[in-house]
């Protein structure tokens, strides 16, 4: 028996019995538009609603853009929304990692598959540092919401780096196809943009805190924004390294192919 979809198939084999086949590709555009709409969401409502709030800062100047801790932290509407859709991306977030390192297995030279497990590894950190930001506010908990924030930017940026180095010169064979090439053209240009996001960003938020300049910090929530954001589209690129591939839910498991 075959039932088939657009996006899923129900089938029966004699090997794995019942199992439901699902696009890859589908669960990581789900699993990326989670964090994504909800990061719009809380932008746009804080600023229509909470504008005066979201933007204060202790200089007590002009500023437009609300900071990302001040959008998803600070009021309860934007925090459950935040909060929620980190949640239940984080379970998929896992499974993508655990589904790289079988990637690097079988792609990366086997003298150098301890650069995959560090990045393995990093991309673990950066998931449980993301969580720990959401669920501990910088208006509730500064301390360690601060700890996070370091400990999400630092794996981040590292595992972002390991990757393009993985990619681009730790591969079994040096011949890409054009999904592959062009996976790494946007690692690559991602984590340019990322890091330098960051660190204007970095710049933004001393020169505020110094300086008090009207719009300064609304720069610096800008560029932090792009941080985000160039980081979810990192993660995206994943559509280009399993474009055909699914995953097969069954009764002894989970499988990927």
């Amino acid at each position: 028996m075959v039932v088939k979809s657009k996006h899923l198939i129900f089938n029966y084999d004699e090997t794995k019995g019942y199992y439901l086949c699902f696009p890859l590709s589908k669960l990581i555009w789900c699993t990326i538009s989670l964090p994504f709409f909800a990061f719009i969401f809380c932008v746009v409502w804080s600023i229509l609603y909470n504008f005066e709030e979201t933007t204060f800062t202790h200089c007590k100047v002009w500023n437009f853009l609300p900071s990302i801790s001040a959008a998803i932290g600070n009021h309860m509407t934007q925090y459950i929304v935040w909060v929620t859709a980190v949640t239940l991306h984080s379970g998929p977030r896992f499974l993508f990692i655990s589904i790289y390192y079988r990637y690097y297995l079988k792609m990366i030279k086997h003298q150098k598959q301890y650069i995959a497990k560090v990045a393995c590894t990093l991309n673990v950190i950066e998931n449980i540092s993301l969580l720990g930001l959401t669920y501990l506010s910088s208006a509730g908990s500064y301390a360690i919401h601060e700890k996070c924030f370091i400990t999400f930017m630092a794996s981040s940026e590292l595992y972002m780096l390991l990757t393009c180095i993985l990619f681009r010169y730790h591969r079994k064979t040096n011949t890409m196809d054009k999904f592959e090439a062009f996976s790494l053209r946007m690692k690559t240009r991602l984590l340019i943009v990322n890091a330098i996001s960051f660190s204007t960003a970095g710049y933004f938020f001393l020169r505020h805190n110094k300086y008090c300049e009207p719009g300064i910090y609304t720069l610096f929530a800008f560029f932090e924004y792009i941080v985000v954001l160039s980081n979810m589209a990192f993660h995206l690129t994943a559509l280009f390294d399993f474009k055909d591939q699914c995953i097969t839910v069954y009764k002894k498991g989970i499988d990927v192919r």
